[in-house]
């Protein structure tokens, strides 16, 4: 069983609720009756029901037990709007501006709304709005986990060598939000990519704080703030096995491990990668999945209160499924 299956297992074990905001993208709407039928989430469309049940025939698309709900007509939107104003109060919005954003034709505050008052345990968009659009709601809105800041992105890699990461997979952080994160915002993406870990492969991660030096073999600044992060990172979360500074091959090999940091607790044997800036980061993650063969599962939004996920403007159907079904497993934890 393939890791996008074992995650809709997982997603089926303790069904959730997702919002789908984007009810005017065809791809949302074949997609909504899908994940229904298939047990992965209970999903609330939102859009105009009749416009959606219509639509769902012209596509020949089933909609049966997906909820259906129009925002500017919901009975909870009053109850929103308040909430709303009185989160944004310090930037001094006014109950009628916080209407227009809840009722606007994207939906998305409407959706974050939700899923900050538990009337959804996620939400996922992007197939028709842009990342920083879907994002800015989701921070504005349900904002970061307690004594976060950062909010991150993590793939997840199954690769063909099953010596690599746990059992062949490795989780790559942070490869598509932060392009130069400081040694705080740093430390914060080692932790939640830790959560991450346990979520998604139910094991407890062994995290490589990534660079170009190990252990004071080079002397730079950008190891220094690897080194940084390390120490902050372990003030957020004390229990947790991570090491660095670490070079690739010390993180993953335990031969080059055990020679360039002996003693260590991560090097080696690594499943969990913190890369120290967005393009190793983001290079990385491509280069192992074209040149290595390896899947890609992601980006997954990471370090919100609550979990939002992004989808590319190109993302298919399944596509959508498979995040959904991702978004209710980060929902169950």
């Amino acid at each position: 069983m393939g890791l996008v299956d074992q995650i809709k297992e997982k997603a089926r074990s303790n069904r959730q609720t997702v919002v789908l905001p984007e009810g005017y993208d065809d791809r949302m709407v074949e997609a909504a009756g899908k994940i229904v039928a298939d047990g992965l989430a209970d999903i609330v469309l939102l859009g105009e029901p009749e416009k959606l049940r219509a639509r769902a025939d012209e596509l020949g698309a089933s909609l049966e037990g997906v909820t259906l709900l129009a925002p500017a007509q919901a009975e909870q939107l009053d109850d929103y709007v308040a909430e709303l104003v009185e989160l944004r109060q310090k930037k001094g919005l006014s109950a009628e501006q916080a209407r227009e954003l809840l009722t606007a034709d994207d939906n998305l505050f409407f959706a974050a709304m939700m899923v900050r008052k538990g009337d959804a345990g996620g939400a996922v968009a992007g197939a028709y709005n842009t990342t920083g659009d879907v994002l800015r709601a989701a921070f504005q809105v349900i904002g970061t986990a307690p004594g976060m800041k950062t909010v991150s992105s993590v793939f997840l890699m199954v690769t063909k060598n099953p010596d690599f990461g746990e059992n062949g997979i490795l989780l790559f952080a942070d490869c598509a939000v932060n392009p130069n994160p400081n040694a705080q915002a740093l430390a914060e993406i080692a932790v939640s990519t830790a959560q991450s870990c346990k979520s998604f492969l139910g094991v407890d991660a062994r995290v490589g704080m990534l660079s170009f030096s190990t252990k004071g073999s080079a002397s730079h600044p950008d190891a220094d703030k690897v080194l940084e992060a390390l120490e902050i990172a372990k003030k957020l979360a004390p229990e947790l096995q991570i090491d660095g500074e670490l070079q690739a091959d010390a993180a993953l090999l335990p031969k080059v491990g055990n020679k360039k940091a002996p003693g260590s607790p991560v090097a080696g044997k690594a499943n969990t990668l913190i890369f120290p800036d967005l393009d190793a980061g983001n290079i990385a993650y491509k280069l192992v999945e074209r040149v290595a063969g390896a899947e890609a599962v992601g980006p997954i939004v990471q370090g919100l209160a609550k979990p939002v996920n992004d989808l590319s403007r190109g993302c298919s159907v399944e596509d959508i499924i498979s995040v959904s079904a991702i978004t209710a497993v980060q929902a169950q934890g």
